[in-house]
């Protein structure tokens, strides 16, 4: 999904215009950088904590040339999901192999095909 998607859903469900609700998400994001680059964590409860990390100093190889080279030091932001969003994913998942299962089911129901089918096959060899 998209920042364009998102406004348009936004804007659907409100009832405000599509140009506010990119303001307001414009303004969010924002304020979630600023907020990283200042205090180095944003917690949004049930949602998920955005957080600045630091990746350490470290050796690696060019994979073109095979040179060891030195990798700097470097500040990453990683996402932690929060509860709720956890336990909506997990249940997507369960969901899915729900789903797969009934396939499956489906598919070993077809296999009980009538004889006159089975002379098809052999009369195709």
């Amino acid at each position: 999904m998209t920042k364009k998607e998102i406004v348009r859903s936004i804007s659907d469900k409100t009832g405000l215009t599509q140009l506010q609700i990119k303001e307001i998400v414009q303004f969010t994001f924002e304020g979630i950088i600023d907020t990283l680059l200042k205090e180095g964590r944003v917690e949004l409860r049930n949602f998920g904590v955005f957080q600045v990390k630091s990746r350490k100093a470290r050796k690696a190889r060019n994979p073109k040339t095979g040179h060891q080279v030195e990798v700097p030091e470097k500040f990453v932001v990683s996402f932690k999901a929060g509860k709720e969003m956890e336990a909506r994913v997990q249940d997507l998942e369960e969901l899915a192999m729900d789903r797969a299962r009934s396939t499956d089911d489906q598919v070993l129901d077809s296999s009980d095909l009538d004889d006159s089918d089975s002379t098809l096959d052999s009369s195709v060899k």
